[in-house]
This record gives C-alpha cells, sequence and structure tokens, in this order.
C-alpha cells in the first residue's frame, strides 16, 4: 500500500529529490569556502603588505626591548630579540592559529611548569618514596614517532590530529619564512644606516 503511494505521488519525488540535490550543492559549496578560506590563510604570509606589517611592529618592539635592557648581556640580549620576534608573528597572526595562541600564552605556561617542578621536587625531598622500576614503553609506529616529533615543533600542536598537524605546521612554516626575510631586511637596513635610515624610510619596510 505504502508502495503504492509513493509510485502514485510523483510530485513528492521529484520534490525530495530535488532537496537532497540542493543539500548536495550546499555541502559541496562549504567544502569549497572552507579549503579557499584555508589557502587564503596560508598564502597570506607570502604578501608584501603582511611583511610590511610585520615588519614595522617587530622594530617597535624591538626599540622597546633595546631600551629596557641596555645592560644585557649578549647572550640575553639574542635570547630577548628571539622571544619578541616570535610574538610580534604571534600577534600578527592575531590569534587565528593554534601556534600563535600558544606562544602568546607561552610565558604563563613556562612560569605554571617551573612552580610545578618546585612542588614535585619538594614533595620528593620530603616524602620517602621507593625507587621503582622504569616503565616498559611500547616503541611507536615510525609514522607516528615522526607525527609526534612535528608536534613537538610547532608550538600548541602536540596533541593535534595528524591533519590538523599539518595545516598548522604549513601555516607556521609559511610565517617564519616571512620572518626570516623581514629580519634579514631589517638587519641590512640597520647595519648600512642606522635606526634613522629606518625612521627615514617605513614604505621601505617589506
Amino acid at each position: 500500500m505504502a508502495s503504492s503511494q509513493t509510485v502514485s505521488n510523483p510530485d513528492v519525488n521529484s520534490s525530495h529529490s530535488r532537496e537532497s540535490k540542493r543539500k548536495k550543492r550546499r555541502k559541496i559549496g562549504d567544502a569549497g569556502e572552507i579549503e579557499q578560506q584555508t589557502s587564503l590563510d596560508q598564502s597570506r604570509w607570502r604578501t608584501d603588505t603582511e611583511q610590511q606589517i610585520y615588519s614595522s611592529k617587530l622594530l617597535q618592539a624591538l626599540r622597546h626591548v633595546r631600551r629596557s635592557n641596555d645592560n644585557q648581556s649578549p647572550v640575553n640580549a639574542g635570547r630577548a630579540v628571539r622571544e619578541t620576534a616570535d610574538r610580534v608573528l604571534a600577534v600578527t597572526a592575531k590569534g587565528r592559529s593554534r601556534w600563535s595562541r600558544a606562544i602568546l600564552t607561552g610565558r604563563l605556561s613556562l612560569r605554571l611548569s617551573q612552580i610545578n617542578k618546585k612542588h614535585k621536587k619538594a614533595k620528593l625531598n620530603s616524602g620517602n618514596i621507593k625507587s621503582k622500576k622504569p616503565a616498559v614503553t611500547k616503541r611507536l609506529p615510525a609514522l607516528q614517532r615522526k607525527v609526534r616529533v612535528l608536534g613537538r615543533l610547532v608550538p600548541g600542536c602536540q596533541k593535534l590530529p595528524f591533519t590538523n598537524l599539518l595545516e598548522e605546521t604549513n601555516d607556521y612554516i609559511s610565517a617564519l619564512q616571512m620572518q626570516i626575510k623581514a629580519m634579514t631586511f631589517l638587519t641590512g637596513l640597520l647595519s648600512a644606516g642606522g635606526a634613522g635610515s629606518v625612521a627615514a624610510h617605513p614604505d621601505r619596510l617589506g
């Protein structure tokens, strides 16, 4: 009986098929928009505008670091420059990526880990803990080991799925390439004419 009603109502069947086709087209369109947005986000680090924005922000931040840390040793000064360059890179990313958010919150996480280590050491020294045999760990397959190492190299991406890790890595590498290009340009400009030449020609950044 139900089958005869379905056959006798071709309009209902055609409307269902049209609706299903619309849903499929909508899904395909949404997937295309997501892929297009991802490619735009990954390619923006290669534009001259993005490099100019990063270079100007980096120059301002480095001037501030130099004024506040005049008496630093060369090692500490180099570390401060490195941290400043990474922090400005994360700010330029505007928190859209996981690695940029991890860099921006890295100082707080480092401080919390240092506090936790102190508490653990205090507990070990105060209590009488018997020595335990080290746990036997299973050796992971080669691909999983490489993925784990890659997750440690990209900030904040240790526990990401493989596909998301690849997207973050691609974006992070593009950002680092832009950072190297900008820092190389600023180094050459500063060594050639000092900070005054950069201030006199801000349009040459990037």
